[in-house]
Parts: C-alpha cells; structure tokens; sequence
C-alpha cells in the first residue's frame, strides 16, 4: 500500500506546477465548473505523465509495464479489437433497446456531425482508456495483490478508479459512483479473461469511452421522458443508470462465461 501511495503523491505532485501553469494560460477560475475545452488540456498534461512516473518506479525494480499487463507484442491489439467491439456492441445493443421501448429517440440530422469527430474522439479514448488501464488495472490492482486476496484487489481499486473522477467533477460523478466502480471490477475481470493482460480491459474502456463521447459531442440521443432517468441515466449519463449498469454488468458475465 506505501507503493500505491507513493506512486499517486509523487503523479500528482509532478502534475501540480503543470496544472497550475495550463490553468493560467486557459484563464480558469477556481470557483467555475471547468469546461471540455479547459479540462482536456489538464487531463492530457497528468495522464502523460503516468507512464513516466511509472518508468521511474520500474527503474527502482519495484514492477515492469509487463508486470502490469502491458505486453510489447501483436497479441495485444487482437484482444484491444475484441474488447473494441465488444465494449461498442453491448452500447448499440443497449440503445437500441431504448429506441425500441420508445424511451429515446435517434437525431438523425446529426449523424452528419460523427465523420468531423470521428478522429479526435477515437484518438482520445484510445489515450484514456490506455493510461487508466495501465494505472488501475495494471499498476494498482497488481500492486495490491501483491498483499490483498485478488478478490480484495479488484474491489480497492475499482473503488479508488470510481473515487478518483471525483476529481474532474463532483455532481454529476456522484450518481455514477456505483456504475464506475462496477465498471472497474468487469475491467479485472477482463484482464484475468486476457491471460493478465490488458488488451480486452483497454479495448473495453476505450470503446465505451468512444461510444458515449461521440454521443454526447455529437447530441445524438434525445430522451422522451417515459421512464426515469435513474433507468436510463441521470444527467444523461448511462453509467448514472439502471440501462448502463445492465451493460456493464453483462459485459461482465460475457467475459466470466466465455473468455474464462
């Protein structure tokens, strides 16, 4: 736990005088939500700074990015593809379903909108969901194994996955607290399915992560009301919902069944 520790002070310490830098140069104030626009600049700025902190505590021999589910090998991008799709499909699966229970309805007139963003979106959840998984599922969960039953592992840092977007945003983060931590117990599940990899866990975050973000950028999805949003995701939030965490949780049940 002190290398945890360790590693998050020293992460936030470097990333401090970079934040406080680029908060300068964006002009946000402190009392003001941050805005996409503000809030990219900084995640991008802390989450590259992850594999070289990383680096660092490897260099002391306290753990290889092997050791932590990176493999430098072609099998990687199979399972990134696999988790891809899978991590897509259970989302359109899961849409659709709404469409059809006329809980939702399809903006066609913005689909025209999806071939602008398409790059960008998909390059930054390939960023993220990689760092997140390299930090939670790789560096964290197999630190903490290292002292904790597996099951105690998976359960501690899911929980420090789901706490720590806290960070970005308070009000709308606390209804999807249960959803992410849910979120990162199937991501576990995912990388023990990948042989203790973590090309499905990424592909599972980063298609997730591509789905809602094209959603959401491009306002594809207008709810009609006919049912709560605690169903279908309050403040249009699916992970903040009882329709998002079914698809979490049979992703989940998929990986157990088929891939274990």
């Amino acid at each position: 736990m002190l290398v945890v520790m360790a590693f998050f002070v020293v992460w936030v310490g470097c990333w401090l005088p970079l934040a406080a830098i680029t908060a300068f140069i964006l002009n946000w104030q402190i009392n003001k939500p941050l805005q996409p626009e503000q809030k990219i600049p900084l995640l991008v700025s802390l989450y590259l700074l992850a594999p070289l902190i990383m680096w660092g505590f490897n260099w002391l021999g306290l753990g290889s990015f092997a050791d932590y589910g990176l493999v430098g090998n072609l099998s990687i991008l199979g399972s990134l593809l696999l988790g891809l799709g899978l991590g897509i499909l259970g989302l359109a699966v899961v849409f659709s379903c709404q469409f059809w229970l006329g809980w939702c309805y399809l903006e066609k007139s913005n689909i025209k909108l999806i071939p602008g963003i398409l790059l960008p979106i998909s390059l930054v959840a390939l960023f993220v969901g990689g760092i997140e998984e390299l930090v939670f599922r790789g560096f964290l969960f197999t630190t903490l194994e290292k002292d904790y039953p597996i099951w105690l592992a998976a359960i501690i840092s899911s929980l420090i996955f789901a706490l720590l977007h806290l960070v970005w945003e308070q009000t709308e983060t606390i209804p999807q607290l249960p959803g992410l931590w849910l979120m990162g117990m199937v991501l576990v599940v995912a990388r023990l399915a990948d042989g203790n990899n973590l090309g499905i866990a990424w592909g599972l975050h980063a298609g997730w992560v591509w789905a809602i973000a094209t959603i959401d950028t491009a306002e594809l999805i207008t709810y009609t009301g006919q049912v709560s949003e605690w169903v279908t995701g309050k403040n249009k939030k699916p992970l903040a919902g009882l329709a998002g965490v079914l698809c979490v949780l049979v992703t989940g049940v998929i990986l157990l069944v088929f891939l274990t």
